[in-house]
């Protein structure tokens, strides 16, 4: 393994949560919290409003990102794509992402993939009475495992058109991780017509919230890398990028919704 490479890997290695810390905030919780679940502690809730006193209308920006989660996959789902891996599924919430799915195509299968030990538990403890449903402990950062994973275990046809997921996950790669080649690597496995979706915080977000959130989260799993419009739509290179384009995610759903402090950056592509 050359030195550059036991780097990377050792970095990875320590932003991976090894279990339940009620002490530091975790993105998944925090999420499930702003979205009125109950599966996080009182670490996650103070995190939560210490956002909220930042940027108030931070929960509505958690539905909209959820929102266009499941209008994504409806909208692959009424495409033919009867194959989904949400990569940071966190929580399951309902409606679930295979709620969606199968509403439109009832066998359809999701996997659902998180690298937090914790979320796993509670996923396999949620879904494991759910057809067609996999929950699956695996790293956004090391996809050639991942890929590895969904083959062997016959869990996806890769080829076959899949839609692949990743809201709320991609602005958690720092650059040294290299978000590019990871998309572009889970990019190349997909057969033509399939489809990625995914969000990304925009540095366009108020610098208040900004501060915050990377001040408290420095070094931990949580730890926020915005970026720019420009860097974002990159990652969609090889896709025919779908209208209306890489936009904020309340862009995706409605005209009439309300701008917000932290803008949450959403994209769907589809293969050619």
């Amino acid at each position: 393994m050359s030195g550059d490479t036991e780097d990377r890997a050792a970095t990875v290695a320590k932003r991976v949560p090894e279990g339940a810390d009620p002490n530091r905030p975790n993105a998944a919780r925090v999420y499930n919290y702003m979205l009125g679940g109950k599966d996080n502690y009182e670490v996650d809730q103070l995190f939560a409003h210490r956002m909220l006193a930042v940027a108030p209308d931070t929960r509505t920006t958690a539905w909209f990102s959820r929102r266009f989660l499941l209008r994504a996959v409806e909208m692959a789902a009424r495409a033919g794509v009867r194959q989904f891996i949400d990569i940071g599924a966190g929580i399951p919430i309902s409606p679930n992402v295979h709620e969606v799915a199968q509403e439109i195509e009832p066998t359809a299968r999701v996997v659902a993939v998180d690298y937090d030990p914790v979320v796993h538990v509670h996923a396999n403890a949620l879904l494991a009475s759910s057809p067609g449903v996999t929950s699956m402990l695996g790293d956004i950062r090391q996809p050639d495992i991942i890929i590895e994973r969904l083959r062997s275990e016959q869990l996806i046809d890769f080829d076959q058109p899949v839609a692949i997921l990743i809201v709320g996950v991609l602005h958690y790669v720092m650059d040294d991780e290299d978000p590019a080649g990871i998309v572009a690597r889970l990019r190349d496995e997909l057969a033509p017509g399939s489809y990625l979706a995914f969000t990304h915080g925009s540095v366009d977000t108020h610098e208040d919230f900004i501060a915050q959130s990377s001040d408290t989260t420095a070094g931990s799993s949580s730890q926020p890398r915005y970026r720019t419009g420009d860097e974002v739509s990159r990652l969609l290179d090889g896709f025919d990028l779908l209208e209306p384009g890489v936009v904020p995610v309340q862009d995706w759903l409605d005209d009439d919704l309300p701008s917000t402090n932290l803008v949450l950056l959403g994209g769907i592509g589809r293969k050619r």
